[in-house]
């Protein structure tokens, strides 16, 4: 492979998980299950309100990774 196709797959790359990222923003407010985990805090104080996604992070974090490594295992063959 020359630079240019490993550039271009990586632009191509690039591009598909910024269109994945793009629609899971556009579709996070209608999906019922990812606001409101578990394992994810809130804290109250009079007028101040303090969101800590915790688990709703760590369940991001590990589909992340499952994808990427799925993804860099296919492209090296």
């Amino acid at each position: 492979m020359t630079g240019l196709d490993s550039l271009g797959r990586l632009l191509v790359l690039t591009g598909g998980v910024l269109v994945l990222l793009g629609i899971l923003l556009v579709l996070a407010p209608k999906l019922p299950f990812l606001p409101r985990l578990p394992g994810d805090l809130v804290l109250r104080r009079g007028e101040l309100t303090i969101y800590l996604p915790i688990a709703t992070m760590l369940l991001v974090s590990l589909g992340l990774t499952i994808l990427l490594n799925a993804i860099v295992r296919l492209f090296r063959g």
